[in-house]
């Protein structure tokens, strides 16, 4: 990979043309936008989401709950659900688990409240969890993809999932079920590895835009 010296610089011009547009104001060191928390290392950055955790398990009455271990899969009201899936920017290690519970926020039943609520507690436990950017000379996309070949019992429908990393660091990920059902675990495969394909060539054209290049393909599928 090769980075120009002249990237900074590209994002100060980007700023200076949306400035001509629209109505743009500097904030300076960024330290909360959105519920999303940034702690700056000397090695790097940390990202969490302490303060929105502490706020959804409040919305939910959950606050004084126990913390467990392990999140689970199922689902709830769309308030709840809408708050978890934005949380998972931050908590990748939900994100199967959320999938899980959206499948079911139309149609709620006390199964799917208690397997909500789990999500909670392990949220809870994992408070301070979140995800650490630090410095490396390794600029790689790396993608790694699998897929539960009809893994709902209810539609025989896959979900499939991926993470890629640009170095060392986790910067994309996603677990969803496929649209389709897949006659074969082959196809199910193939089908998740053309999602997992299409997200680190978008990667790629962003990263191209801010003035990183690839000199040859530098990912792989694992």
């Amino acid at each position: 990979m090769v980075i120009t010296s002249s990237q900074p610089c590209a994002i100060n011009s980007l700023i200076s043309d949306l400035a001509t547009v629209f109505p743009v104001k500097d904030l300076s060191t960024l330290f909360y936008f959105l519920g999303l928390e940034v702690d700056y290392t000397d090695t790097g950055l940390f990202l969490s989401q302490r303060k929105y955790i502490k706020d959804l398990l409040a919305r939910s009455n959950m606050l004084l709950a126990k913390a467990i271990a392990s999140p689970m899969a199922a689902s709830l009201k769309l308030s709840v659900v809408g708050g978890l899936q934005y949380l998972s920017l931050t908590s990748p290690d939900i994100a199967y688990a959320v999938n899980k519970v959206c499948q079911f926020m139309h149609c709620p039943k006390l199964p799917h409240w208690t397997a909500v609520k789990r999500i909670l507690k392990y949220l809870k436990g994992t408070l301070n969890f979140g995800l650490s950017f630090k410095k490396s000379s390794k600029l790689n996309l790396q993608a790694y993809t699998d897929v539960d070949w009809a893994g709902c019992l209810d539609d025989r429908r896959s979900t499939g999932g991926f993470c890629i990393f640009l170095g060392h660091h986790l910067i994309s990920w996603s677990s969803k079920k496929q649209k389709t059902v897949a006659r074969s675990n082959t196809e199910a495969e193939y089908k998740s590895l053309a999602s997992t394909a299409a997200e680190l060539i978008w990667l790629q054209t962003l990263l191209r835009e801010l003035g990183i290049f690839f000199a040859t393909a530098t990912y792989s599928l694992v």
